[in-house]
């Protein structure tokens, strides 16, 4: 049985179960802007599944913002995406909430070559 569900599977990478809030931007059906804070159920390189309380159409384009703390010496820290861009796949309604089938307009990681986007921390001179 596991054999068949696994041939089946489409997911280019493995999801995380992580609740994560964020902030959800995009347009209503009427073409109005609307920014929602919700959250995210799971996430993976390639997408993620958030809870809204609003219905989207299936091909609305998204707009997702990470909220941290300030954080000192974010300098010395590897870079990591707080904005992201995103498209609606599927929304399935859920007790009073929408469950919204994300993917992302680039995946998180580069395929290959995991050090291509870190940045320089220090000099060696």
């Amino acid at each position: 049985m596991n054999g068949a569900r696994a041939g089946n599977e489409r997911r280019k990478w493995p999801r995380l179960p992580l609740a994560i809030p964020v902030f959800v931007r995009s347009h209503d059906g009427k073409g109005k802007d609307f920014l929602e804070f919700a959250t995210a159920l799971n996430v993976s390189a390639g997408g993620m599944l958030v809870a809204i309380r609003r219905i989207l159409p299936a091909i609305a384009q998204i707009r997702l913002e990470i909220p941290s703390a300030p954080v000192a010496a974010l300098a010395l820290l590897p870079r990591a995406s707080r904005n992201l861009r995103a498209k609606a796949l599927r929304s399935t309604p859920a007790e009073g909430y929408y469950l919204l089938g994300l993917k992302f307009a680039r995946p998180l990681l580069l395929s290959g070559n995991p050090n291509a986007r870190r940045r320089k921390i220090a000099s060696a001179v």
